[in-house]
């Protein structure tokens, strides 16, 4: 189940950066499309926390499956 949220938050953060630029390039604002490039990058550094392994060598997702199974 957590696989499916990470991949939406991925897409999302995909079409965040798409519809940014596409504001951009409709309509010169620059306020708005940085501030969804900005969501997107922190969408991708949440999924990027979530998934790469600690200095232990396990990632938070996988401490949370491990202990769903328990």
């Amino acid at each position: 189940m957590t696989e499916i949220v990470l991949s939406i938050v991925m897409l999302a953060a995909l079409a965040l950066v798409a519809g940014a630029v596409v504001l951009w390039r409709r309509t010169g604002e620059v306020r708005n499309p940085a501030l969804m490039v900005l969501l997107a990058a922190i969408a991708v550094a949440n999924v990027l926390i979530w998934t790469l392994p600690s200095s232990g060598g396990q990632a938070p997702i996988e401490q949370i499956k491990a202990a769903g199974e328990s």
